[in-house]
């Protein structure tokens, strides 16, 4: 799933967050204190980048598969 351009309560722009965000909390840094330095104070905002779960990876591997059964002589 792609992060939502803004943020499903309040329209905040929260898109051009995620990959700073994503970055510094897989480098080990605390989420909240991230999402203070980003300016999230409001909790609709902040659980829409904490709640977030990049799920392409796993889609993409049903798709391969598909195609390669596909592509199989029969």
């Amino acid at each position: 799933m792609i992060i939502p351009i803004r943020c499903f309560t309040c329209g905040k722009l929260i898109g051009d967050k995620w990959e700073y965000f994503s970055r510094r909390v897989k480098e080990g840094e605390d989420a909240g204190k991230v999402l203070d330095d980003l300016g999230l104070d409001r909790y609709c905002c902040r659980r829409m980048l904490l709640s977030h779960v990049e799920i392409i990876d796993e889609i993409i591997r049903f798709y391969e598969t598909g195609k390669q059964q596909q592509m199989r002589p029969t």
